[in-house]
């Protein structure tokens, strides 16, 4: 039985590689051509809101009650909507209430073939003026996403908006 045991072992070890299961993790000499990213970067202007909610409103299209407020969008003046991804910068609008009635502005990634898209950067505008939003901590300094405690210190963090310079206007 040990024999057996130990001439399987010694088969395992001189068939792996021959396999090529590993061989392209450990061969790092083959450069691969870098690979153009699948989305592309865009703005959108509106207001966020509940998919249920706009898809009521506009199109009288009910949705069961579980629905309500599961999906977020942003509704384009044009009445376009487009559905959110939900991540942290997402969960902001959930957390904060304050960001609903904003005339808004969201720099978002639109993957290829997905039916959603990711917020990269949050703006606001006020009197003409383009405000990014996010969460401050005075103490440490640190900009955040959502509202919540410091990730450092633990304490408060507050919305702030700050005037975005023409340097921080992202284009693709």
């Amino acid at each position: 039985m040990r024999l057996l045991s130990l001439t399987f072992l010694v088969l395992l070890v001189v068939a792996l590689p021959l396999t090529g299961q590993n061989r392209d993790a450990a061969d790092t000499s083959k450069a691969s051509p870098e690979k153009k990213p699948n989305y592309t970067t865009t703005s959108i202007r509106g207001r966020v809101v509940w998919m249920a909610d706009a898809l009521k409103r506009r199109y009288d299209i009910s949705t069961v009650m579980e629905a309500k407020e599961r999906q977020l969008a942003i509704e384009t003046k044009d009445g376009q909507l487009v559905a959110l991804v939900e991540d942290v910068r997402t969960r902001a609008f959930r957390r904060d209430k304050r960001l609903w009635p904003m005339d808004l502005e969201l720099l978002v990634r639109r993957h290829h073939g997905s039916p959603v898209v990711q917020i990269i950067r949050l703006y606001s505008w006020e009197e003409g003026r383009r405000l990014e939003v996010d969460y401050w901590c005075d103490i440490c300094a640190i900009p955040m996403f959502e509202k919540k405690d410091c990730d450092c210190c633990q304490g408060d963090t507050e919305l702030r908006k700050t005037l975005s310079s023409p340097a921080k206007r992202h284009r693709r």
